[in-house]
């Protein structure tokens, strides 16, 4: 049996770990509250933005097909975390990468990664997976504006000059706080309009379930353009990819905080369960203690006699 001095180490040493892991509990179910609320604010706009794309891209002479003699190679967009003590989000987020990356591979494609997050990038460095681009923020949102720019245009870039002739992005789909699901979207070429609107209204269906949103359900609309649709293709698809990108993040956001927080939940009620045992043992080792001083006592005053 340990010494009192070791039990009472460790059960400070607990403590202390107890105190760090409930305060990390309280940040992060501020941040998914505030994660949540954004993903809520961003489905009107991005349905709106939705059904405007769908119009012009159901327009006859209207192509967004990859360019003549593009490369055959894949552009992946993996979104993890920059941080840890998130329980399994980065852990089954990247085994769904390597599965998606094996499976474009297997179509005959090239695939050129692109990591956001630091625990991607030192993933793919430690497999020896070349990394062609990464983007390490270090800072407490991942989903920005400006993050969503950037990925947006390279992918753009690498699309209309024919580096690629696909992208995608690999992202954790927030359902609830304790479930999180990786998934991978393709964004170029853009799909059919009538797939695209199934899978973008699936996923926010299950958003707005989430939050207590409901979905805007709107009939289909033939918008009247000036000066012509052939030349407001190219920005509202930069918009569309724009939206879509930072739409993703937003939901990997908001999985990887509802990650964290379970995580130092159970990490809290762990260290509750360690002091509770090792308080028990504690008492048990004081009182043997006291016990074999009392026989102590008693053999030292028979002895006397």
């Amino acid at each position: 049996m340990a010494s009192l001095k070791a039990i009472r180490r460790r059960i400070s040493s607990a403590k202390s770990t107890q105190q760090i892991t409930r305060a990390l509990k309280l940040v992060s179910a501020a941040r998914l509250r505030r994660a949540q609320e954004a993903l809520t604010n961003s489905l009107p706009y991005s349905d709106a933005l939705a059904r405007v794309a769908d119009s012009l891209l159901t327009s006859e002479g209207i192509s967004v097909a990859p360019v003549e003699n593009a490369q055959k190679r894949s552009m992946l967009v993996v979104v993890a975390s920059d941080r840890g003590l998130a329980g399994g989000y980065n852990s089954y987020l990247l085994r769904a990468a390597e599965a998606t990356r094996g499976e474009i591979r297997a179509a005959g494609l090239e695939v050129e990664l692109f990591a956001v997050g630091k625990k991607a990038v030192d993933h793919f460095r430690r497999s020896g997976v070349p990394v062609a681009l990464s983007r390490v923020d270090n800072l407490p949102r991942l989903a920005t504006i400006a993050l969503a720019r950037d990925i947006a245009a390279r992918m753009l870039a690498d699309y209309s000059s024919g580096a690629v002739d696909e992208a995608g992005i690999v992202y954790t789909h927030f359902q609830s706080a304790i479930t999180q699901k990786p998934v991978y979207e393709r964004l170029l070429p853009v799909k059919p309009p009538g797939d695209a609107a199934i899978q973008a209204g699936a996923s926010v269906d299950a958003a707005a379930s989430t939050s207590g949103a409901s979905k805007i359900e709107a009939p289909q609309i033939d918008y009247l353009v000036e000066p012509s649709r052939a030349e407001l293709v190219p920005v509202v698809l930069r918009g569309y990819l724009e939206a879509a990108v930072y739409h993703a993040l937003l939901e990997a956001e908001a999985s990887e905080q509802g990650a964290r927080m379970t995580a130092m939940d159970s990490a809290t009620n762990n260290a509750g369960d360690m002091i509770s045992s090792l308080t028990l043992e504690m008492n048990r080792a004081r009182q043997a203690q006291i016990t074999r001083e009392l026989m102590d006592i008693v053999g030292g005053a028979e002895a006397l006699r």
